[in-house]
């Protein structure tokens, strides 16, 4: 089951165990990993050509909007990026914990490469091009 198209979006509080993660990633039809991101400088505004859902387990930072508006993220808040929304992760200043889903199964690393922005079928489907 596909993400639906659109904006990357935030669901604060969306879990309160790992098991309530893992069927939601079940309902999803995704491929479960876990992904541990170490202090890092904000990244670049980005999208990916698969849907990807994120639960933070641990830590706090925030991730970026296409327009580039800050959203806080926190333990039990669930990060939904469908392909081609348009977001980029925000500096993380202590070590933090995700459950990551993915559409398609494969490396975490290469199914989530960082794409350049104008290229995003979102964005071109939104200015009509």
């Amino acid at each position: 089951m596909a993400l639906e198209p659109g904006p990357m979006r935030v669901e604060h509080n969306f879990f309160a165990t790992k098991a309530e993660v893992l069927e939601d990633i079940a309902r999803q039809d995704l491929w479960p990993t876990t992904y541990v991101s170490e202090r890092m400088g904000e990244l670049p505004l980005h999208w990916h050509d698969c849907d990807n859902c994120g639960y933070v387990l641990e830590g706090s930072s925030y991730v970026l909007g296409a327009s580039g508006e800050k959203i806080p993220l926190g333990p039990g808040d669930k990060l939904i990026i469908p392909a081609g929304a348009l977001h980029a992760e925000g500096k993380v200043t202590e070590r933090m914990v995700y459950i990551v889903g993915i559409s398609e199964a494969g490396n975490l690393l290469e199914q989530l490469k960082l794409l350049d922005p104008a290229t995003s079928p979102l964005e071109q489907q939104q200015a009509g091009t």
